[in-house]
């Protein structure tokens, strides 16, 4: 997520975002440079079109990108000034009534002394990007293989911002933006897909860009005004777990592939990606990768050589973030169409790993998942979700919010399932099963803590094993986090068995028989 301002942010939007990521000469027309570029044109999307008489699904014209995301007004407001001119209307009124919440130049005001020192933000730039290996698939396979891939992207782009258009946007009013509410319409969303990253050679990297307007109506009064960035960053992770958990649920249902972890860096998160993909192609795909990571180990060492110790989570994602900067390569000029970058690459995958490992990739996948889905169980226990989450986000934050206890749901919710589509509502259901059991506020903020009674019972060995490992600094945390998630887990595990065990007991010394229904069998009783 970055933000989009007046200025080099509206120029960064208009001459690279919308002709992907490419070069837009000045003067270019938008859906000429597109064509050069070989991108589609882009789409609106989000429930709050309707407000501004725009249809979910129509082409992002120039000019009404130039309106509502580069202005902050109607993206019709050329027709409604004639209108309002031919009305009698001066300029300045007829402009103002285009104008949708407060006009950007109010922050240039000197009657606004504290407003004019922010620069105003115009949208919210959000990158949707698939796990790797479906870059593989969908630049190395067929065309039929590559649009059920573009459909199954659509489709969880689709449902993620439907989410934050539910559960997350939020909509700021009275002095300051203190007073939040949910937007009364939704959201106002520009789609524009890109086929490649910014690697020097071009290689497959299918995203898309969802540019989300700031301005939003008010539920009270239906007046225009800004959306809460706040809301929107503090839920971001949770959002791209979201699309992660949606897209590894679209790929099975419509191509029957499944997914399994993969280590990219020890000690670090693992990713998912689709079974039976050969791991040399991940390496050929992965320029841009192996640029960051030749450049991270410099980085790291001088912070640890700073700090004292090893970056955490957040300071790993700092350093990883300033070595993408570092390697950042200069925008290509030279642009080409979609059919010539996919007969590009699978020549160049061909040449380097030879062209039956290419053309066997649907067959392998196809072969791997049989094997998967015959060994995981599509079952989610919530109770051991609930003490993974708790686990989890303790120790590699210590306090937390629920936004970390959701988007580490979701993660879990991938791992399990592989794939396979998970019960709505489930992974709200394991977040409030881990704060109801295993959380305890902290201060009198939103913010909240392992309830470290719960976590480490007083009646067990665990404290003397799970109490080292949280705090042992020569593991990452996620190490450390694993470690603690699967000791509790095996006490979870313990204490059913003992009770299962228990129960056995009870029932073979207790002198009541069951009653017999007809045929000698035991009748079925629903308050054991």
């Amino acid at each position: 997520m970055s933000p989009v301002r007046p200025g080099n942010g509206w120029r960064y939007l208009f001459r690279g975002v919308m002709v992907g990521d490419g070069h837009r000469p000045a003067g270019t027309p938008l859906l000429a440079a597109q064509d050069e570029a070989g991108v589609p044109p882009g789409v609106w999307k989000g429930r709050g079109l309707a407000a501004l008489g725009l249809t979910a699904g129509d082409a992002v014209t120039e000019r009404q990108a130039e309106l509502l995301l580069g202005e902050g007004r109607h993206p019709d407001a050329d027709r409604i000034e004639r209108r309002l001119l031919a009305q009698g209307k001066s300029p300045a009124q007829a402009r103002r009534v285009t104008v949708l919440g407060r006009p950007i130049e109010h922050n240039r005001s000197p009657k606004t002394d504290k407003a004019k020192e922010r620069t105003p933000w115009l949208a919210f730039d959000l990158t949707f990007r698939p796990p790797p290996t479906a870059h593989l698939a969908w630049a190395l396979m067929d065309d039929e293989h590559r649009q059920v891939l573009e459909l199954c992207d659509d489709a969880a782009r689709d449902k993620t911002l439907a989410w934050m258009e539910e559960s997350v946007a939020e909509i700021r009013s009275k002095a300051g933006g203190k007073q939040r509410a949910r937007v009364k319409d939704g959201l106002i969303v520009a789609v524009f897909r890109h086929y490649e990253s910014r690697a020097v050679d071009s290689r497959p990297l299918l995203h898309a860009h969802a540019v989300v307007s700031v301005r939003a109506r008010r539920p009270h009064d239906g007046k225009w005004g800004n959306l809460s960035a706040d809301s929107l960053m503090a839920h971001i992770v949770a959002a791209d777990t979201l699309y992660t958990l949606y897209f590894m649920e679209e790929v099975p249902a419509r191509l029957g592939w499944a997914w399994e972890p993969r280590e990219v860096t020890p000690g670090r998160r693992p990713v998912m990606e689709i079974a039976g993909i050969d791991q040399r192609l991940i390496g050929w795909q992965s320029t841009r990768r192996q640029q960051i990571e030749d450049a991270l180990p410099v980085l790291t060492a001088e912070y640890e050589e700073r700090q004292g110790h090893a970056p955490g989570e957040r300071a790993a994602y700092a350093l990883a973030c300033q070595a993408a900067d570092q390697t950042r390569s200069p925008k290509r000029k030279e642009l080409r169409s979609l059919s010539q970058l996919r007969a590009a690459w699978r020549d160049s995958a061909s040449r380097a790993y030879g062209a039956d490992v290419v053309a066997g990739l649907a067959e392998r996948a196809r072969a791997a998942a049989a094997a998967i889905w015959a060994r995981v169980r599509p079952v989610v226990d919530v109770a051991l979700a609930a003490v993974n989450v708790a686990a989890v986000v303790y120790v590699m934050r210590g306090a937390f919010n629920r936004h970390h206890l959701l988007a580490e749901a979701r993660r879990h919710l991938s791992y399990v399932l592989r794939g396979r589509p998970h019960q709505p509502g489930l992974d709200e259901q394991i977040v409030q099963t881990a704060i109801d059991a295993y959380t305890g506020p902290v201060g009198r903020g939103r913010m909240m803590t392992a309830d470290l009674r719960a976590l480490y019972p007083r009646d067990t060995e665990d404290q003397a094993v799970l109490r080292p490992l949280t705090r042992n600094r020569s593991a990452t945390p996620y190490q450390r986090a694993r470690l603690a998630a699967g000791a509790l887990s095996a006490r979870v595990h313990a204490v059913r068995l003992a009770d299962r065990l228990n129960s056995r007991t009870r029932s073979a010394l207790s002198p009541c028989r069951p009653p017999r229904a007809r045929g000698g069998r035991p009748a079925r009783t629903w308050n054991r």
